[in-house]
């Protein structure tokens, strides 16, 4: 249960990460609401998974899922650049996550 949480907690680490961005400096509404819950949740999830997981592996694969998915939706969206070595990149953090979840 405490990985399942910990990839959700991931997921919505780049959800707070996005809201950031579209809020504005926290200056626009909805996108501050999103991000408040958003990074609340987050932040309780992560601390749930790490009264079981180690902390350096659940905090290792909470940021890599986060920082991966949010890189994601900066290519999807156009906000980011989008090449051949930064979707391997990508792959190599998320085959770095997974091995992490493979060896504990």
């Amino acid at each position: 249960m405490a990985w399942l949480v910990l990839v959700v907690s991931g997921m919505l680490e780049a959800v707070w990460a996005v809201a950031l961005d579209r809020s504005d400096g926290l200056t626009r509404p909805l996108p501050t609401g999103v991000f408040l819950v958003a990074v609340s949740a987050s932040m309780v999830g992560l601390g749930y998974a790490m009264r079981s997981l180690p902390l350096g592996t659940a905090y290792a694969v909470w940021v890599g899922i986060g920082a991966s998915l949010t890189v994601a939706v900066g290519m999807v969206t156009g906000a980011e650049p989008v090449s051949v070595v930064r979707v391997l990149l990508l792959a190599g953090l998320v085959g770095c996550v997974i091995g992490l979840k493979l060896v504990s």
